[in-house]
């Protein structure tokens, strides 16, 4: 049986995927709208869902904190007016490369995450992915805000109905 953590995941890049299969289906200019919210653009959230992402799973690889900030700004260059399509191809790669992940490690394992300012957070590789899903959450809830301010509908993301699909 298959950690809880992992089905959580799954959970997050099925709702991702929700997303974009959504925001293909309305007008191309939907994506990048300029919108008075917590990010100026549907892309600009969806991209900062993918920066973190992928900071966490190098966290959780044993990457140094400036190893991360690095691949920080290389995400920030690399998505810098990226298109729905590709950063949906973007998502998609990152989701293998924690899949491939997670098969190696004990979820349960608990590993220091040292912070400049923070301290260390020591942490099970289960609560950081708790903590993706929690980030993802509120931030597609962002979205669908941004989508209701240019007169679309959202498109729902529940965990339940991620069950009901499975299931």
């Amino acid at each position: 049986m298959k950690h809880q953590a992992i089905q959580l995941y799954q959970y997050h890049v099925w709702a991702n995927e929700k997303v974009f299969n959504h925001l293909k289906e309305l007008p191309r200019e939907t994506y990048d709208a300029v919108v008075q919210s917590v990010f100026p653009s549907i892309s600009e959230a969806l991209i900062h869902i993918y920066r973190i992402d992928t900071m966490w799973l190098g966290a959780m690889s044993g990457e140094s904190y400036e190893k991360m900030v690095a691949g920080i700004q290389r995400v920030l260059e690399e998505t810098k007016g990226i298109g729905l399509e590709n950063l949906q191809t973007l998502y998609q790669q990152a989701a293998e490369q924690f899949e491939a992940f997670f098969a190696n490690e004990d979820m349960d394992a608990v590993k220091p995450y040292p912070h400049p300012q923070y301290g260390t957070l020591n942490a099970s590789y289960a609560d950081i992915v708790q903590h993706l899903v929690n980030h993802g959450t509120y931030h597609r809830g962002n979205i669908t805000a941004m989508l209701r301010q240019q007169g679309q509908r959202g498109i729902p993301t529940d965990y339940a109905f991620y069950l009901y699909e499975i299931r």
